[in-house]
């Protein structure tokens, strides 16, 4: 059995004295022997860690006796080794950076679907109003290499700061379908999904918890490939476990 627990979270809130809370987290973190990156931005936290089980949930309570980050919830995964090689807590201007501060998903989220209902609607092709359905990719284009839903729509982005002007050429082409942005745990979406509604694209929802949550429910229905994972284990199937071949071929086909 894998003996190393690999979490993901997020969660929009507003944060201040980040500086003091980056030392009381690095802190517990430290003690716990945890290692993986954590940002902490005035509109939230972003983190990637891994550590033995007991001590990694162990810091989850720990942090949830913040009120502010009592919402937090994490999707799991499991490994033989440890992912990461050191622990990190940065601070940022943004713990998704989009370059529109008019989105902010603290005030109130996109319309959202679970990945149980989105598999209903891939099976039939349309959602419950009969309209054929289109699947956004928010990824980067290095991240879409890996694997994305069949038919999905990608715009070969470097940056998730170009993905506003991109889907924004799309809007007439796609004003009859709805549509479903994905990420990898959902994180870009919050924003890609409330901007999408801004700019009055009405029939689009986010998939709730990203790539790695439907991995977790559903499987690899409607998936084609493996998920760029931010961490050493580099990619994951949609069994959640970690495809180290993945590295190799990748670095073979670009020598």
């Amino acid at each position: 059995m894998k003996s190393i627990l690999n979490i993901a979270a997020y969660l929009f809130v507003t944060l201040d004295e980040l500086t003091k809370l980056r030392d009381k987290m690095l802190s517990e973190c430290h003690i716990r022997e945890l290692k993986g990156t954590i940002l902490l931005t005035g509109e939230g936290i972003n983190l990637f860690l891994a550590g033995k089980p007991e001590q990694l949930r162990g810091f989850l309570s720990w942090l949830r006796e913040d009120p502010r980050f009592a919402p937090l919830q994490a999707k799991e995964s499991w490994s033989d080794e440890q992912p990461f090689k050191k622990m990190l807590i940065k601070i940022k201007s943004e713990i998704i950076r989009m370059n529109h501060h008019s989105i902010q998903p603290e005030k109130g989220r996109a319309n959202f679907i679970s990945p149980k209902k989105l598999q209903e609607w891939l099976d039939r092709g349309t959602d419950d109003l009969g309209r054929p359905v289109v699947m956004i990719d928010t990824r980067n284009a290095f991240e879409v290499e890996y694997g994305t839903f069949e038919n999905a729509v990608h715009f070969d982005i470097k940056r998730f700061t170009e993905f506003p002007a991109a889907i924004s050429a799309q809007k007439e082409a796609l004003s009859d379908k709805t549509l479903v942005s994905f990420c990898t745990g959902g994180i870009r979406c919050e924003k890609s999904g409330l901007y999408m509604r801004e700019i009055g694209m009405e029939h689009s929802y986010q998939l709730e918890g990203g790539i790695l949550k439907y991995f977790e429910e559903v499987g690899s229905a409607h998936y084609q490939g493996s998920c760029f994972v931010f961490d050493e284990r580099e990619a994951l199937d949609p069994n959640l476990d970690t495809i180290p071949i993945e590295r190799s071929i990748r670095k073979k086909n670009q020598t």
